[in-house]
């Protein structure tokens, strides 16, 4: 069974951080893209940040560029997203999902069609 398990959201004040966690099973991780898709309250699922587990390249939109890092542990089956200077236009519900399709451009896997497993979510919500 497939499972993407994301964990680490909370609430925290403007200017701080979050570690959002996404563990994975099931299939094979290594050979997987995992993107990491967030949504507020009456706006489109949006993009953030994107790893390439089999050669390790990295996305970020530019909203949270310079910010935001996502990393992976193979052999965790794990992919981390740092958040850093966080701001109140963070808030947002955070999804992890898996995709197994090849693309050379990353700009696909901001498409949240592009992906095959999604987790449950964690809500992250920033203060002013």
């Amino acid at each position: 069974e497939v499972q993407l398990v994301e964990s680490g959201g909370g609430l925290v004040q403007a200017g701080g951080s979050l570690r959002l966690s996404c563990k994975a099973s099931g299939f094979t991780f290594a050979d997987y893209v995992i993107g990491w898709f967030r949504q507020a309250p009456g706006k489109e699922r949006e993009g953030v940040s994107v790893i390439r587990n089999f050669d390790g390249d990295t996305y970020y939109a530019d909203s949270v560029k310079g910010r935001f890092t996502i990393s992976s542990d193979n052999t965790k089956n794990t992919v981390y997203l740092q958040m850093n200077s966080l701001k109140p236009e963070d808030t947002a519900v955070y999804y992890c999902a898996a995709s197994d399709k090849y693309y050379s451009s990353n700009n696909y896997y901001t498409v949240a069609e592009t992906y095959r497993y999604w987790g449950q979510g964690t809500q992250v919500t920033v203060s002013s």
